[in-house]
């Protein structure tokens, strides 16, 4: 069977989702405190755009997304890795895990709060545990990343970037003014007033 159906046909899946079949079906598992042995890499790659794919094919079940979205887990040396109990396996990801996909923004200026949610259904509100960064893509696109949980970021969409920079306002940082984003209490730094 394919990726697409309601079994998974390969084997390291249908491990993966026995294993994973007793825990809670709410929020990510606590892949921080299981060390289980590295089984090696499986053919799992998360597309830029968030859409997940298994030996090429598109993984249509949004349900099982998640599932395995709620098992990946950043190692130290910048690997994302899916770990349940027994096991855990690389997979790909050409970006960011996640994508973040609706916005929410409450207040102005120091008393603004930004909510998001991602294209797996995480909420997350931008705070000192949830930061938001900003990249420069080739050809200087503007790319915010927000982190949602244990070293695992989610890129902001690029609608949502508009919005994101369009309640931007400047500061000084040291000494020079950047340009950024006062939110969840904290200010985010875009990129220096003079480059922006």
């Amino acid at each position: 069977m394919s990726a697409t159906t309601d079994a998974p046909g390969d084997p390291t899946l249908a491990r993966l989702s026995a294993a994973l079949a007793g825990l809670p079906k709410r929020g990510p598992a606590p892949v921080h405190l299981w060390d289980p042995p590295y089984c090696g890499a499986i053919d799992i790659r998360i597309a830029a755009d968030g859409t997940w794919f298994h030996n090429g094919s598109p993984i249509r079940r949004e349900r099982m997304v998640r599932l395995f979205a709620s098992i990946l887990r950043a190692e130290p040396d910048g690997a994302i890795r899916m770990v349940t109990p027994v096991e855990s396996v690389g997979i790909t990801v050409d970006d960011a895990p996640f994508v973040a996909v609706e916005m929410a923004v409450e207040g102005d200026g120091a008393d603004r709060r930004i909510s998001f949610r991602t294209n797996v259904d995480d909420l997350v509100a931008v705070g000192p545990d949830h930061p938001l960064r900003f990249e420069q893509a080739e050809g200087g696109a503007l790319k915010p990343y927000l982190l949602v949980r244990g070293g695992l970021w989610a890129l902001v969409s690029r609608a949502l970037t508009y919005d994101l920079v369009a309640m931007a306002e400047e500061r000084a940082l040291d000494g020079r003014p950047w340009l950024g984003l006062q939110a969840g209490g904290l200010f985010h730094p875009i990129a220096p007033a003079e480059a922006a």
